[in-house]
C-alpha cells in the first residue's frame, strides 16, 4: 500500500511538473557559471570562470557579457547584485579578491584582497542594502568570515571569537553560492562538508554560532552539504553528496521541520547529487545539479524529476518577483510555470 501511494504521488507530481518548462539561452562563451543573482523579474546577473560576468535587463532573455580586466583567469563563484548598476563578486582560490561594480559591470574595483595561500571564498549574502557577510574555507582552523556594513565598500574579518572552529579537513563548497543564507534581519546559516557535514547558525549576524550535525554523506573532501534552503519558521532542506561520484543515486537530500534538531529522509528523494536547493513559494522547492533538476511540492518530503538536462549548478528565484533562473556550463535558463505563478 505504501509503495502504491508513493507511485500515485509520483504520477501526480510528474503531471504537475509538465507545467514547468525551460527556455535555454546559450551564452556562446567559455565559462562555467556558478554565481547567479536574480534581483527582480527584469534584472539578473551571472558570474563564472575565465573572469566572466554578465547582466540581463529583460528577465534573462538577452545578456551583456564582460570579462573582468586583469582577472581573465579568475573563477567568480560568489555573486550578489543589488540593482542594475551595483554588484559584488568574489573569486575562488588564492589570492582571494572581492570586486565591486557600480556601473553595470563595465568596470570593477578591488575592495578586498587576502593573499593567504589557504584563502578560498565560498559564498556571499546580504540582509539588506548595507549589511552582508562573506564566508570561506578555514584559516588557522577557523572559518574565514568577512563583514560589511556599507554595502560592500569595506570588509573586515570577524574576530576569532566570532569565527566557528572547524575540525581537520572540514570546509565548505563554492558550488552554487547557496551554502550561505542571510535571513530576515539577524539570522544566518552556513554549510560545511569534508570530514563533517554541519550547519552553522547565528541569530545575531555572526557574533555567536551554534553548530548542527547533519546526516549528509561526509568523510571525504568531496562530500558534504552543498546548499541549504530555509522557509519560515523552521523548515530546512539540505542537498549535497559527493562531487567525485556525482551520478550516484544515493539519497543526497534531507529536510527538517524544527530548525535542524531532527532530520528526515524524503519518501521519494532527488535523482542524486545536487549542488543547489531553492525555496520558491508555498510548499515548493527546486533542487539542481550537473545531472538533473527536481521539484518538491510538499516541503521536501517527496521529489519529482523536472529535467534531466545536464550541467546546471545553480537555480534562483527573484528576491522581488517570480522570475526563476538556472545557470551552469556556458548557459542560463528561464524557468516558467503555469501552476506556481499563473
Amino acid at each position: 500500500m505504501k509503495k502504491f501511494t508513493i507511485l500515485l504521488f509520483m504520477l501526480s507530481k510528474l503531471l504537475a511538473a509538465q507545467n514547468l518548462s525551460w527556455t535555454n539561452i546559450d551564452l556562446k562563451i567559455n565559462t562555467n557559471i556558478r554565481g547567479l543573482s536574480v534581483v527582480n523579474d527584469k534584472i539578473v546577473w551571472v558570474s563564472g570562470s575565465n573572469g566572466w560576468t554578465g547582466r540581463s535587463m529583460n528577465g534573462g532573455k538577452n545578456w551583456t557579457m564582460n570579462q573582468v580586466n586583469g582577472f581573465e583567469k579568475a573563477d567568480f563563484r560568489s555573486l550578489y547584485a543589488f540593482n542594475d548598476k551595483k554588484a559584488i563578486i568574489a573569486n575562488s582560490g588564492s589570492p582571494a579578491h572581492i570586486l565591486m561594480t557600480q556601473d553595470g559591470g563595465l568596470s570593477w574595483h578591488n575592495v578586498y584582497s587576502n593573499n593567504d595561500s589557504a584563502a578560498f571564498f565560498d559564498g556571499i549574502d546580504f540582509w539588506d542594502e548595507h549589511d552582508g557577510l562573506l564566508y570561506g574555507d578555514p584559516l588557522n582552523g577557523k572559518m574565514l568570515l568577512l563583514r560589511t556594513k556599507d554595502g560592500g565598500l569595506h570588509w573586515q574579518e570577524l574576530p576569532d571569537s566570532s569565527r566557528p572552529v572547524l575540525i581537520e579537513n572540514e570546509a565548505s563548497f563554492a558550488a552554487s553560492g547557496t551554502g550561505i543564507r542571510c535571513i530576515e534581519k539577524q539570522k544566518i546559516i552556513l554549510t560545511s562538508g569534508g570530514s563533517q557535514s554541519r550547519l552553522f547558525i547565528s541569530n545575531n549576524q555572526g557574533a555567536t554560532w551554534d553548530s548542527i550535525s547533519t546526516p549528509m554523506i561526509h568523510g571525504r573532501n568531496s562530500t558534504g552539504v552543498f546548499s541549504v534552503a530555509y522557509k519560515k519558521p523552521n523548515q530546512l532542506i539540505i542537498v549535497g553528496g559527493d562531487f567525485l561520484h556525482d551520478t550516484s543515486k544515493i539519497n543526497h537530500v534531507f529536510y527538517s521541520t524544527d530548525g535542524g534538531q531532527h532530520w528526515l529522509r524524503p519518501e521519494v528523494p532527488t535523482g542524486g547529487y545536487r549542488e543547489c536547493v531553492e525555496y520558491i513559494n508555498k510548499k515548493t522547492f527546486l533542487a539542481t545539479g550537473p545531472f538533473g533538476t527536481d521539484v518538491s511540492y510538499d516541503n521536501g518530503k517527496n521529489w519529482a524529476p523536472l529535467s534531466d538536462e545536464k550541467f546546471f549548478h545553480v537555480i534562483r528565484k527573484a528576491r522581488k518577483g517570480t522570475l526563476m533562473m538556472a545557470a551552469g556550463r556556458g548557459k542560463v535558463s528561464i524557468l516558467k510555470s503555469k501552476s506556481l505563478f499563473p
